[in-house]
């Protein structure tokens, strides 16, 4: 009997996170793992080159440059018979105009996520008005600076 695959040896939660794990990321054994994961099975191989593919598209420079790559990987996507990518592939297509703005801006809405927790957790303390509820999330997210003035140092001489 041969040796079993070092697949059933790894737990699920590990070939989980070698799986989400990008590719300049993984470690030597990590690499191992994900190649055996990878081919394992054939849509899981088209499922790792669309992922791939899609990751590449972000470096692009110019939305020119982008747009007829992704919508080469769209196609593919919605063809690729794997239920997850054509839902991530129509999902993408509902906001085809921010990811496109992406390419342009740099800027993705990760920042504007993070504010708006800030905001929803002053909110969830409950406040008697509006205007303190303003009040606080200008405290919280303002980046204000509240230093105090320092006090130049004094020598006396004698």
């Amino acid at each position: 009997m041969g040796h079993p695959s070092r697949l059933l040896l790894e737990s699920p939660v590990t070939r989980h996170y070698v799986w989400l794990k990008n590719e300049r990321n993984r470690t030597k054994k990590q690499a191992g793992i994900f190649d055996e994961l990878r081919s394992s099975k054939p849509a899981t191989v088209r499922a790792t080159h669309l992922r791939s593919v899609f990751q590449d598209l972000f470096a692009c420079d110019t939305v020119q440059e982008a747009e007829p790559l992704l919508n080469h990987w769209y196609f593919r996507a919605t063809h690729s018979r794997i239920a997850p990518m054509i839902k991530a592939a129509k999902t993408i297509k509902k906001h085809w105009a921010g990811v496109l703005r992406w390419f342009t801006s740099r800027i993705s809405n990760g920042l504007l996520e993070a504010i708006n927790s800030l905001i929803q957790s002053a909110k969830a303390r409950g406040f008697r008005s509006t205007r303190y509820l303003i009040t606080m999330v200008y405290l919280i997210a303002g980046k204000l600076d509240f230093k105090l003035p320092t006090i130049a140092q004094i020598t006396h001489t004698k």
